[in-house]
């Protein structure tokens, strides 16, 4: 079975415009992506899916491929979906484009999975640590069934508890690496607007449970750090100093 990566980069964005583009390091963010993307499935098997001429520039220069897509994609998976139109391929696999410390062997985990349940949609999760307030609205929370399948997903404390006694021992939270078919992206685009609780949450996978698709959720590697907000740079900067450090 054909796997690709694609890696959904857009340069326009509110809170911090060109993120793509940051130099983490002497490089940039999306090429950190790409690497660690290319480690797990081959450098001839990862994309970046993007509406704007400068990243496509930098992409190809740096060695990697790109395909172009319209700016009015609503979300990164909308993004996914007009770029499998244009690439064949068994499982389409999302590695966002601002986790430059991604794990490799997390998204090979969430192929696996995703070979294993081909009819489901496939996400990551990773326990809170101890340091990571579950209040924090930035952090999506995982609610699963006990066959780890999604049930719901929110920016809100949940699990609720009506007694302290019980309170969940701990807290799931998202992570942003997925696994689809065609069918599925397909379904997801033609949609065509965002679904309600999508909408309310800013959560684009909630978007499948209007589809009745379901969602498998697979537990990966915790402790990856994303650049949302040029405040992000400093610390993960210095994790990747660390790693190169450690190559050498």
């Amino acid at each position: 079975m054909k796997s690709v990566v694609i890696i959904p980069a857009r340069y326009t964005s509110t809170r911090f415009p060109g993120k793509p583009l940051v130099d983490l390091a002497g490089k940039p963010m999306i090429i950190w992506v790409a690497e660690l993307s290319a480690t797990a499935v081959g450098q001839q098997n990862v994309y970046i899916a993007t509406d704007d001429q400068r990243i496509a520039e930098v992409v190809q220069a740096w060695g990697y491929q790109y395909v172009l897509t319209s700016s009015e994609a609503l979300t990164g998976t909308d993004r996914l979906a007009e770029a499998a139109e244009q690439l064949e391929a068994d499982i389409y696999i999302n590695v966002q484009g601002d986790e430059p410390l991604v794990n490799p062997a997390d998204i090979l985990k969430i192929r696996d999975a995703k070979i294993q349940h081909p009819n489901q949609v496939i996400n990551g999760y990773c326990w809170l640590t101890p340091e990571e307030n579950p209040s924090n609205i930035n952090i999506p929370k995982v609610i699963t069934n006990e066959q780890n399948e999604l049930v719901y997903m929110s920016r809100q404390t949940l699990p609720g508890f009506k007694e302290e006694k019980n309170a969940p021992a701990g807290y799931k939270k998202q992570v942003c690496i997925y696994a689809f078919n065609k069918q599925e992206l397909t379904a997801f685009k033609d949609f065509s607007r965002k679904s309600q609780l999508e909408a309310c949450e800013d959560i684009e996978i909630l978007r499948f449970l209007e589809l009745n698709k379901t969602t498998r959720m697979v537990e990966t590697q915790g402790g990856s750090l994303a650049i949302d907000v040029p405040e992000d740079i400093a610390p993960v900067v210095e994790q990747l100093k660390l790693k190169q450090k450690e190559h050498r």
